[in-house]
């Protein structure tokens, strides 16, 4: 239904190509990539190349390195080939040639077919040639393709022979790349610790991207990771601008051009076009209904944020330039989040890394040192300012939060001998990782404390966090004790009088463990 209401709509493929990557990517997503083949036929070039980005490159969890999705890209294919193999050539004819070439080398290995082809020595005998033990291989435009997976070899097929046929000089753009990363591995010697040729192309595709990406507002899951660890260990700056040198080295990618990136612009599309689909999306739920502006804040949650809100709305106010700044600084700590944090041992959603940056700035302009006023942030950048309290909030609540645990440990014996043994190895578990900085690394071992309690257990898991919160538990510690608990009920730490509700809630531990 869904789906159908999306391709009813006038104007579709005026429309289709004035939609922001990530939002056909969310698209594509909803329904599906096997049934969103008249909606990929409709993307352009350019589009494909920024939803490939997203698409075909995953983490198994947040902060780590994205790995390419080969079987993803074979799918890919064959929904583009749905629109006849002439199309499909023309698009990745088109789009950045080192992303297709990611996706084709995890495919098949290419070679000169001269280099793989038998020959006749001056003594007429035959020799040389290579003989493949694949089951699928073929000679296109004087290469030799070798299948390394099987479940897209048809596609792969059939788009390089049309890409041969109609885009000579994409084909052997693309052949060349992929010859690159299909090279053999080279003999052991001094240097052979080194990446060796497809591993180092491989790498090299992989920069590429990120290159784009960074392009776009993107933080790399290294790059976030470090400015947060750096950032925690309270390398914060109450001083005026440059700021942190991660967070410059990223504005500085967002105005260096990038060469050799295909720009293709799409048909012209009317505004009422672009929101005829708008309209359905948010009627399907797949998109958000409008919002609050930034700077309004929900009832009940606009004091909390009070200090962060005024000092935004008056800079905001002061000059465009400084609205400019601050608005990229919020994409980059929230996008840090999103990509190199984790919230309750799950990815970050968009909304709930903005809430997390605006109550952590919050928190360190109600810590920051200086006396300050609403203009604060007109000569203050907003990194500084989420540095400071992401410090407080790892120092105040998390460690703090270890440290009194492991002291508790030490005293409650309980009857049961499993039990004990499970807390000996908790304590032993949070000692180890709240020495390396890293206390939320013993949240698993966190089970043992629902045997004795399950509020205060709740408490504790959103507390021992790598980005700690305040969870509905904390706040029961001093009133009647509740029923339930649920997961999601939580809320970030953006002022001191929720940090020493944290303190209030470590205090009732022991009683708590007695009872």
């Amino acid at each position: 239904m869904f789906l159908q209401r999306i391709l009813d709509t006038p104007h579709l493929a005026r429309a289709v190509a004035r939609l922001q990557p990530e939002l056909l990517h969310r698209v594509i997503r909803h329904v599906g990539l096997e049934d969103a083949g008249e909606l990929v036929a409709l993307a352009t070039p350019e589009q494909l190349t920024r939803v490939f980005d997203l698409d075909l490159w995953q983490a198994g969890r947040p902060g780590v390195d994205e790995q390419f999705d080969a079987a993803r890209f074979g799918t890919w294919l064959q929904i583009l080939l749905e629109a006849g193999s002439d199309v499909a050539a023309a698009k990745l004819a088109a789009m950045a040639p080192d992303v297709v070439i990611a996706g084709l080398a995890q495919h098949a290995r290419v070679a000169d077919l001269s280099a793989v082809m038998p020959y006749v020595t001056l003594e007429g005998e035959l020799a040389g040639g290579r003989v493949e033990d694949q089951a699928h291989t073929c000679d296109i435009g004087g290469y030799r393709i070798v299948a390394l997976r099987d479940n897209a070899w048809d596609a792969i097929v059939e788009v390089l022979l049309a890409l041969q046929a109609a885009h000579p000089d994409a084909f052997h753009r693309l052949m060349i790349g992929c010859r690159a990363v299909s090279s053999s591995r080279p003999e052991a010697s001094g240097m052979h610790d080194l990446l060796d040729d497809p591993d180092q192309a491989m790498f090299d595709l992989a920069l590429d991207r990120e290159r784009r990406r960074e392009q776009q507002g993107y933080v790399t899951p290294a790059e976030a990771r470090a400015f947060l660890d750096l950032a925690r260990r309270g390398i914060a700056r109450e001083t005026a601008l440059p700021g942190n040198p991660l967070a410059r080295a990223y504005f500085q990618a967002l105005v260096e051009p990038v060469a050799d990136e295909p720009v293709v612009d799409g048909p012209d599309a009317s505004p009422a076009d672009v929101a005829a689909v708008v309209e359905v999306l948010v009627d399907s739920g797949v998109l958000e209904p409008p919002v609050r502006a930034l700077l309004e804040g929900a009832v009940g949650d606009a004091p909390r944020l009070a200090r962060i809100h005024a000092a935004l709305r008056a800079a905001f106010e002061r000059d465009v330039d400084v609205s400019v700044r601050l608005s990229g600084e919020l994409g980059f700590l929230a996008n840090a989040l999103i990509s190199g944090c984790t919230l309750q041992a799950r990815p970050f959603t968009p909304q709930e890394a903005s809430d997390a940056v605006l109550a952590v700035c919050n928190l360190g302009l109600e810590n920051w040192s200086a006396v300050t006023t609403d203009d604060v942030l007109v000569g203050q950048d907003l990194v500084g300012v989420f540095e400071k309290g992401w410090a407080i909030l790892h120092e105040r609540v998390g460690l703090t939060t270890a440290r009194r645990l492991i002291e508790l440990l030490t005293v409650v014996h309980p009857r049961d001998r499993d039990t004990q043994m499970r807390l000996t190895r908790l304590r032993r578990e949070l000692t180890k990782h709240v020495e390396a900085g890293m206390p939320w690394r013993a949240r698993a071992s966190l089970e043992v404390i629902a045997d004795l309690d399950l509020v205060a257990h709740a408490g504790l898991v959103g507390l021992l966090d790598e980005c700690p919160v305040l969870h509905a538990a904390v706040r029961a510690a001093s009133g009647p004790k509740p029923l339930s608990v649920s997961a999601t009920a939580f809320e970030f730490v953006s002022e001191n009088s929720q940090i020493l509700a944290v303190d209030a809630f470590l205090a009732s531990l022991p009683q708590i463990f007695a009872s």
